[in-house]
C-alpha cells in the first residue's frame, strides 16, 4: 500500500501569486503524488507480467479544496483537482496489474488547517472532536485492505463520522445541432444548458 500524503501552503490570491507560489505547491503535492506511484507502479507492473500475483493499493490525498475551489488558494486547489484527476487515470491503467487506486479529501485539523483556519478546526472542550485527524485514519485503512479490492477509481471525503464519495465532473446535458453552431446562435443554447445542469458546490469561502 502506498499513502501518498504531503502537504505545502502558499496561500494568495489569484493575481498575487508569484511563480515560486505555483511551483511549490505543484511541487510538493502533484508530482509529489507522481513519483514514489510511478517508481512502484513499474514494480508492480513488471511483477503482473512474470506472472507474480499482485494485490496492491495506492491511496491518493487530494482536497475539498480540489474539487471545489477555494478562494485564495488557486494553486492549492489546481493541484488537488490534478491528484484527483490523476487518480482516475491510474486507476484505468493500472486495474490490470492488479493495483487499486483511489484518493481521499480528508478534513481534519492539521498543522496546514490551523495555520489556515485555526477557529474552526479548534479541539473543543468537550463532546466528539470532528476535527480530531485519527477519524480520518479508518478509511484510509479500509482502503489499504484486501476488503477494498473491489473498489477503485473514487474519490471519498471524510470529516468527522461523515464519508461520501465526491460526485466529481461528468457529462451533463447535451444539445446537438449536427453542425457547426454560429457564435450568435450559441447565447440561448447556453442559457438552456446552464438551466438544465447541477449547479457545482460553491467554492469554499464564497
Amino acid at each position: 500500500m502506498l499513502v501518498n500524503n504531503a502537504g505545502v501552503l502558499r496561500d494568495r490570491m489569484f493575481v498575487s501569486l508569484s511563480e515560486d507560489d505555483w511551483d511549490a505547491v505543484m511541487r510538493v503535492h502533484l508530482k509529489g503524488h507522481f513519483c514514489l506511484a510511478n517508481v512502484l507502479g513499474r514494480r508492480w507492473r513488471d511483477a503482473a507480467k512474470e506472472g507474480r500475483p499482485v494485490d496492491a493499493r495506492i491511496i491518493n490525498t487530494s482536497s475539498g479544496a480540489g474539487l471545489q475551489g477555494s478562494i485564495g488558494q488557486s494553486n492549492y486547489a489546481a493541484a488537488k483537482a490534478g491528484i484527483a484527476a490523476l487518480t482516475l487515470v491510474q486507476a484505468a491503467e493500472m486495474a490490470r496489474y492488479g493495483v487499486t487506486v483511489n484518493c481521499l479529501a480528508p478534513a481534519a485539523r492539521t498543522a496546514m488547517t490551523e495555520g489556515a483556519m485555526p477557529e474552526l478546526v479548534k479541539k473543543p472542550d468537550s463532546g466528539f472532536d470532528a476535527w480530531d485527524p485519527a477519524n480520518v485514519a479508518p478509511i484510509v485503512v479500509w482502503l489499504g485492505s484486501t476488503l477494498s479490492r473491489e473498489v477503485t477509481g473514487c474519490c471519498f471525503e471524510a470529516k468527522g463520522g461523515e464519508l461520501s464519495i465526491a460526485d466529481g465532473w461528468r457529462t451533463g446535458p447535451v444539445v446537438d445541432k449536427g453542425a457547426r453552431w454560429e457564435p450568435m446562435e450559441l447565447t440561448a443554447v447556453v442559457q438552456e444548458l446552464v438551466a438544465q445542469a447541477v449547479p457545482a458546490q460553491k467554492v469554499y469561502g464564497t
